[in-house]
């Protein structure tokens, strides 16, 4: 987490802190969305993903950008 936060996250940051959800509601919508990516149903990610909210996009477009950093480290 160090490395991730040495990183200037701190739009993200305000952003994902800002909303109203619980940590459950984060971490329902995180498990939904790797079960659902990682299925064969393209068309039922996609419906399930263009219904989320503005707010429950956020949240996964920081997931994906946190991830991807994470997948890059050295």
């Amino acid at each position: 987490m160090n490395m991730l936060r040495d990183k200037d996250h701190s739009t993200l940051a305000h952003r994902v802190d800002t909303l109203l959800f619980s940590h459950n509601d984060i971490i329902e919508l995180l498990a939904q969305y790797l079960a659902l990516s990682e299925q064969e149903d393209d068309e039922r990610f996609d419906t399930w993903f263009d219904n989320l909210t503005k707010e429950q996009h956020t949240v996964v477009k920081t997931f994906e950008v946190y991830r991807g950093q994470y997948e890059h480290l050295d």
